[in-house]
């Protein structure tokens, strides 16, 4: 298993919980906007820049995003 820095991991953690949100209560201008800001720093985080993230390191993220952290 691949360890991610904390503040991706935090990050991740978070997209899910706002994606989750969203699916509740579906509509609401400010979860979209956090989601997109999630994303993209998510996306675009610093860990990614020497190699980009094959599926299976997406997988992991979103994984580890769902486990509590300590």
């Amino acid at each position: 298993m691949r360890t991610f820095p904390d503040d991706l991991a935090q990050a991740q953690q978070e997209w899910s919980a706002v994606y989750r949100g969203l699916a509740a209560r579906p509509g609401r201008t400010e979860l979209r906007r956090r989601l997109y800001r999630l994303s993209v720093q998510v996306f675009f985080h610093p860990y990614w820049q020497q190699r980009r993230p094959a599926p299976a390191a997406w997988r992991e993220l979103r994984d580890l995003s769902e486990q509590p952290r300590p």
